[in-house]
């Protein structure tokens, strides 16, 4: 029994060193994604979560037209693509009529036709798979430490500024009208969102990288209304939901990100009935308090 259940759970990542850097990439990501998540979805910014992602493509894509499928220039082109992104939607809805969900859809959507294109140019629908996928099981150790310094810059800004985002999230308006750090954080806070989505580029391509963001968090939602443990949980889920999918990917021969992706939806779907705030638990208190 003992050897059953080592080869199932322990093995794949003893035996092979390319599952232990698979599950240390996504396992930083989640630390620092999942954190930014639950911020995103109490902004209700999950929409925008998504618009970023895409909205990388164009720099990245231009970093593969030069250079191949070389991390740093990847890396670099997709963060200042995300942040020319996030800061040209955030001007159109602060300086016309236009509300920011909007302006980033529409900013997305071009970045997106554009990195397409880009990609086609030069590469093959192989190298298109891998910038709009990901190869979560490719990692190198030159990703593994793009990524950690990543997440420590997330780490240390959300720990700098944790008062000011909860407080944005409670009451934007409110914070602006007692502090100067209003926009600022707001801004800080977009740069955070990029820069997790670019670190999650390396692993889980643009199209799936938001998802280890928003899934845990979403499914967190359901367990707890306090935005620290939110974040603690939606980052333990992260952590479930990379092991799940990695094992599953190896013994199922499925892609590896999406199998992380669908983890977590497995986990957000169960979260949605049985968590303390799920479907399950509302009908219950409902039918105490009808025959109380």
């Amino acid at each position: 029994m003992m050897d059953v259940l080592y080869g199932l759970f322990v093995a794949p990542f003893a035996d092979y060193a390319f599952m232990q850097r698979a599950l240390a990439g996504s396992m930083m990501l989640s630390l620092g994604a999942c954190p930014v998540g639950v911020f995103l979805m109490l902004r209700r910014m999950s929409l925008s979560g998504d618009a970023m992602a895409h909205a990388i493509l164009p720099g990245a894509a231009a970093g593969f037209l030069f250079y191949g499928l070389e991390i740093l220039p990847m890396t670099v082109g997709g963060l200042i693509a995300g942040i020319i992104v996030a800061l040209g939607a955030g001007a159109v809805s602060r300086f016309t009529i236009q509300r920011e969900d909007a302006s980033m859809a529409a900013f997305y959507l071009i970045s997106l036709a554009i990195g397409v294109l880009m990609v086609s140019i030069r590469g093959s629908s192989v190298d298109l798979m891998h910038v709009l996928f990901g190869t979560v099981l490719a990692l190198n150790n030159e990703a593994l430490t793009l990524i950690g310094g990543i997440v420590v810059v997330t780490l240390v800004s959300l720990a700098i500024f944790w008062r000011a985002l909860v407080a944005e999230c409670l009451d934007p308006l409110f914070l602006r009208s007692v502090s100067r750090m209003g926009s600022p954080v707001h801004f800080i806070f977009l740069g955070l969102v990029v820069l997790n989505l670019v670190g999650g580029f390396q692993a889980l391509g643009t199209l799936l990288s938001v998802g280890l963001m928003m899934l845990p968090a979403a499914a967190a939602r359901f367990w707890t209304s306090r935005v620290e443990p939110m974040c603690v949980l939606a980052t333990v889920i992260g952590f479930a939901s990379c092991i799940a999918g990695l094992l599953l990917s190896y013994h199922a021969s499925l892609p590896s990100g999406p199998a992380i992706i669908l983890s977590a939806g497995v986990v957000y779907f169960a979260s949605i009935l049985f968590g303390t705030r799920g479907i399950l638990r509302a009908r219950i208190v409902h039918h105490r308090h009808r025959t109380a």
